[in-house]
């Protein structure tokens, strides 16, 4: 439990808190499980401060000295770090979910089984922190939230496994949402469900504004490739335009009724060698029919040839 002598200074204030430490010397105060849920803290020193499983839930931290502190097992979700001093903090298996982390810094932190999701706010530094536990080789990343995401990647086959088979499965596919072409679509995914692939559909009758846009890209860098009917082409132009020079891995296999005309700025993109000729279909059967021939097998070739 924690010190009965350094919880009474604290509860006299940060400013007494701060003064205590400087006039003492203290180097490692003892607050061990110590709840200090939504407490004003703003700016105090807490270096290397024992707070093992204690709790800072909403806790006002801002422009606070935690460097080498022991916050492992500690409830920080939602607190505000805001400018404060993590740097070489023990926080293994503590909780910041939705804590703000603006302008904090979190150099060489022990990360390892720390909950860090829904992050609020970019730290200012966060190089070399260390995501695997004492026992083990050292593992560093430079991100908090990646640092989480890469050890679940190299410690767990299922995740593997999940990653491979979206980097191998999602389809992409892309049209216009008027009755008639998102029939096409629609069925274009049936089938593909079918040949045991993750067919993703996007919608673009919805206004295109930025937020889209970074959801395409996102989609399409997932994706083994990409199906785009560029029949009546309205947003499509623009959403290729923003993954086709981006993603030379990733094969675009165009469609378009035989009976329209490709759109103007269409010549652009054939330069790109991952842009495949237009397939002109007649109309939905005949497309169903040859979807292997001309639509899938072209892409898988393609998508072969550019990850060889």
């Amino acid at each position: 439990m924690a010190n009965r002598e350094h919880i009474a200074v604290l509860n006299e204030g940060v400013a007494a808190w701060n003064r205590w430490r400087k006039e003492n010397g203290v180097d490692r105060p003892d607050l061990r499980a110590l709840n200090l849920n939504k407490r004003d803290l703003q700016g105090i020193d807490f270096r290397n401060v024992d707070l093992y499983r204690g709790s800072l839930w909403k806790a006002n931290l801002a422009g606070a000295n935690l460097e080498a502190a022991d916050l492992s097992s500690v409830t920080m979700n939602g607190t505000n770090f805001v400018g404060a001093n993590l740097k070489s903090a023990n926080l293994r298996f503590a909780r910041l979910v939705g804590a703000d982390v603006t302008d904090a810094v979190f150099s060489e932190c022990h990360l390892y089984g720390c909950s860090v999701w829904n992050l609020q706010g970019r730290p200012k530094e966060q190089a070399g922190v260390i995501i695997t536990p004492p026992s083990e080789t050292a593992i560093t990343v430079d991100d908090i939230e990646i640092g989480q995401f890469i050890f679940l990647l190299l410690n767990n086959q299922r995740i593997r496994s999940v990653v491979d088979s979206i980097s191998s499965k999602v389809v992409l596919i892309l049209g216009r949402f008027t009755p008639e072409r998102k029939a096409i679509l629609d069925a274009i995914r049936d089938e593909l469900r079918k040949r045991d692939y993750l067919p993703v559909l996007f919608d673009f009758e919805k206004p295109s504004n930025r937020d889209i846009t970074e959801t395409i890209s996102t989609l399409a860098h997932i994706a083994r490739f990409v199906i785009a009917d560029i029949t009546d082409a309205k947003s499509i132009p623009q959403e290729l335009m923003r993954i086709v020079p981006a993603l030379p891995s990733v094969p675009i296999q165009p469609l378009l009724l035989e009976s329209q005309r490709e759109y103007g700025m269409f010549e652009h993109f054939k330069r790109f060698p991952w842009v495949l000729e237009p397939f002109l279909y007649e109309g939905q059967d005949q497309l169903l029919h040859s979807l292997d021939s001309h639509v899938v097998g072209p892409a898988e070739k393609k998508a072969k040839e550019q990850i060889g």
